[in-house]
């Protein structure tokens, strides 16, 4: 059996915890076995109590107090202590040979931008482990309202999928948000999710200091030409679009690949709707 490690990353506040809520409700809602996996060591509150967490290893603020660093350099020396500490990963993680793991991670960038850690771990998890890793990056839907924040996340999300080379999506957070705003029209939603680097094109004639043009039109073409970042629409409280991002999870890992097939011989009367069999067929 396939076994998956879906990782929940993105800045703070882009609703990764309530996302990894409603994926795990949903998913054993429908009978499916999933564990939810904490490392972000500054975590305090929950919807599902994580069956995995690194604060039984470390914590950020035990890191900060004793050593006296900032929580961006504690958080690193926690993800540097649990590379030196593989050993209790490997076991808390033992026995779930089966199940979706879903890692709810710390909302730091440089984690999935520039520093190794990240990589080095799903390595251990895919080498070692034998999981198939799959990347979720939330990007807040509010951003859309300043065309230049968005691309500024766009950027964040193609430095990740770079730098952790493993099956990717992203995920346009908190839509739900965004009934009431009326100053983006559904063409424009359309062109966002795609990623059209020409909607900043605007922007940049228009609003920013004219000194950085030239700056932000390689950034426009920097995008374009990487042609990496499309987006789905996430509402984490509506059951269609958890199904639809479990689905996107699924065939990124080729979950449905390893589900041993129902034996037609073996088809229960349960499962028979009224008039579906011909029994005069031959």
């Amino acid at each position: 059996m396939v076994k998956v490690a879906a990782f929940a990353c993105g800045v703070a506040s882009s609703g990764k915890s309530t996302f990894c809520g409603s994926l795990i409700s949903y998913m054993k809602g429908i009978g499916r076995s999933c564990h939810l996996v904490n490392l972000d060591p500054a975590a305090e509150n929950f919807e599902w109590e994580p069956t995995v967490d690194i604060r039984d290893l470390i914590s950020l603020e035990d890191v900060m107090d004793e050593l006296d660093y900032g929580p961006n350099g504690g958080l690193i020396y926690c993800f540097e202590f649990l590379m030196e500490n593989l050993d209790w990963l490997n076991e808390e993680l033992g026995d779930y040979d089966e199940d979706y793991l879903i890692f709810d991670m710390p909302g730091q960038i440089e984690l999935y931008t520039h520093v190794p850690i990240l990589p080095a771990l799903i390595r251990h998890l895919q080498m070692t482990l034998n999981y198939r890793p799959c990347a979720l990056y939330l990007l807040e839907s509010q951003f859309l309202v300043d065309r230049a924040k968005f691309f500024a996340g766009v950027l964040s999300a193609m430095s990740a999928m770079v730098m952790l080379e493993i099956p990717h999506l992203n995920l346009l957070s908190k839509m739900d948000l965004l009934k009431d705003n009326n100053s983006i029209s559904r063409a424009d939603l359309k062109r966002f999710m795609n990623t059209d680097p020409l909607l900043l094109v605007g922007e940049i004639n228009e609003k920013m200091n004219p000194k950085f043009h030239e700056l932000n039109q390689c950034i426009v073409q920097l995008i374009d030409d990487f042609n990496m970042v499309n987006f789905i629409p996430l509402e984490s409280h509506n059951e269609e679009s958890i199904e639809k991002v479990l689905s996107y999870i699924d065939d990124a890992t080729q979950w449905h690949e390893d589900q041993e097939p129902r034996d037609p011989d073996r088809i229960e009367p349960d499962d028979i709707e009224p008039g579906s069999v011909d029994v005069d067929a031959e």
